[in-house]
Order: C-alpha cells, then sequence, then structure tokens
C-alpha cells in the first residue's frame, strides 16, 4: 500500500480483465477483507481515534482517484484511509502498491486480496474501469521516507495521476492525514540494509532497532484524516501538455499540503485531539 503514484506510469505485472469469470481479476477476497474489520476497527476507532471529515465528498458511485500525503514508515496511513472509505461510506478502496512488494510473496499475496494491484498506469486503468475507487500516493517512496524533521512536508507529486484521470475523465479527491508522520518518528534510513532485504530502505528510529521487535510497534497518536472536494483536471492537447500535467499535479500537490496543514492547527498535541 505504499507509494503507488510513483510507479503509475511504469511498467508492472498487468491484468486481463474477465468480468464473466464472477471474481476480482486482481484478487480481491472480501471474505478476508471482512475478517480483518474487527482489527482494523480497533487501530481506527480506539487505538489512533481516526477522526474523519468531508467522507460526503467520496462518490457514492463510479470511479474516482483518491490522492493523500504519503508518511509512517509503513503503510498504516493506507489502511486508515481504506478503513475510513469502508465505514463513512460503504465502498471498497482499492490502492496500487511499489513492484518492489512483489519480492516478498506473502506481503503481495496480502495486499492483492486486501484489495491492491501493482502500481502501473495500465491496472490503474483497469480498475478505474470497473468503476472502482483507487487510492494513490502521488509521493511515492520518498513521502513515506521523510524524516521526523520534514514532517508534513509534502514531496513533489508524481504527473502520472493526472493522466489517469484525464483517459477516463474521472474525477481526484484530495485526501489529507495527520497523525500518522509521528507513529515511526524516523530519524534515518539504512538504504544497504534495505537493498539486501529487496526493500528501498529500513527504517531508523529512536526504538529501532534498539529495542528490538517492541521498536516496531507504532506509537498511538491522534489521527485526523479529511476528504476534500473532487476536483475535475484539465490540461489542453499540445506541445506543452507533460508541462501542463506537471503544473496540474503540482496544484493538487499544494491543495493536499494546505488541507495538513489545516489539520495540523487543529490539532492540540500528537496524541490528543
Amino acid at each position: 500500500m505504499r507509494g503507488g503514484g510513483k510507479d503509475a506510469d511504469s511498467a508492472a505485472p498487468v491484468v486481463t480483465l474477465d468480468i464473466e469469470a464472477g471474481e476480482d481479476p486482481f484478487g480481491l477476497d472480501p471474505a478476508l477483507r471482512q475478517r480483518m474489520l474487527p482489527a482494523v476497527r480497533f487501530l481506527h476507532d480506539k487505538y489512533w481515534r481516526v477522526e474523519v471529515s468531508g467522507a460526503h465528498n467520496l462518490p457514492t458511485g463510479g470511479p474516482a482517484l483518491l490522492l493523500a500525503n504519503h508518511s509512517g514508515a509503513i503503510p498504516f496511513d493506507g489502511a486508515m484511509i481504506v478503513t475510513a472509505v469502508e465505514l463513512h461510506r460503504a465502498r471498497t478502496l482499492r490502492f496500487l502498491y511499489d513492484r518492489f512488494v512483489e519480492n516478498m510473496g506473502p506481503v503481495a499475496t496480502f495486499y492483492r486480496k486486501a484489495g491492491g494491484a501493482v502500481a502501473s498506469r495500465e491496472n490503474a486503468l483497469a480498475l478505474l474501469r470497473l468503476g472502482e475507487l483507487v487510492l494513490l500516493f502521488p509521493e511515492g517512496v520518498p513521502g513515506v521516507a521523510k524524516t521526523f524533521a520534514d514532517r508534513y512536508r509534502l514531496r513533489q507529486f508524481s504527473s502520472g495521476f493526472v493522466r489517469l484521470a484525464l483517459a477516463l475523465d474521472v474525477p481526484v479527491v484530495p485526501v489529507a492525514v495527520v497523525g500518522a508522520e509521528e507513529i515511526y518518528p524516523v530519524v534515518g534510513r539504512a538504504e544497504s540494509v534495505g537493498r539486501m532485504l529487496g526493500v528501498p530502505y529500513v527504517p531508523l528510529t529512536p526504538f529501532f532497532p534498539l529495542l528490538g521487535l517492541l521498536g516496531t510497534i507504532p506509537l498511538p497518536t491522534k489521527w485526523f484524516i479529511r476528504f476534500g472536494k473532487p476536483l475535475r483536471l484539465s490540461v489542453p492537447d499540445g506541445e506543452a501538455r507533460t508541462q501542463r500535467a506537471r503544473a496540474e499535479a503540482a496544484k493538487v500537490r499544494r491543495k493536499v499540503q494546505a488541507m495538513v496543514t489545516r489539520l495540523r492547527r487543529r490539532r492540540q498535541s500528537i496524541f490528543f485531539g
């Protein structure tokens, strides 16, 4: 569930749709999602006490792209956005995940069953054509790898989502998440260790690896998730189309950054609302 936006235009395994088969072409397992619901609801309602606003801005039907800021070293932010959509809009939110996850067989299988797909333009378009809500993190891995000192300073948005939205004329919904940056206060990254493990990096926090497995327990911070009003993107044809797409991506980034800043001002402290 990490950083799908950066890879959405890259080559990756593509799924051939077979709607008549009656099965989800990406491997979604609704029964597994239902079994997971009590656990993710505990995290959502009790542990992080997620306060959700703007859920009425989510479409009740049809496709849309949800674009969120990314953080937290481990993608709990994606899990909580998916849970919020399920609880407040009764819709299944699909998500794209980075291709390196395919190197971790059990994790990739779990992601697919939970509603994910490998990040590629073709897979994103296929999900949108099925009428799905699709979650992207346009910051990609640089977003989730931010250090504690850089928390809530959004990285550059990839423009891949602009081309996706224009291809099928679907709305984009900006999403702001506050609280996830502090669950793992990242102070450094062990990139060489990550490469040995087949991942971009291993996060270093004040508690990990010093406290071993105890250091992997996320802190019980107070979370806010805000769904903004749907946007319709417009980029005219012409030689400057790529530049205009980047400009549109930058505009959406500024929108999400402003939403994040407002949510931070509402919060009394890291652990309380």
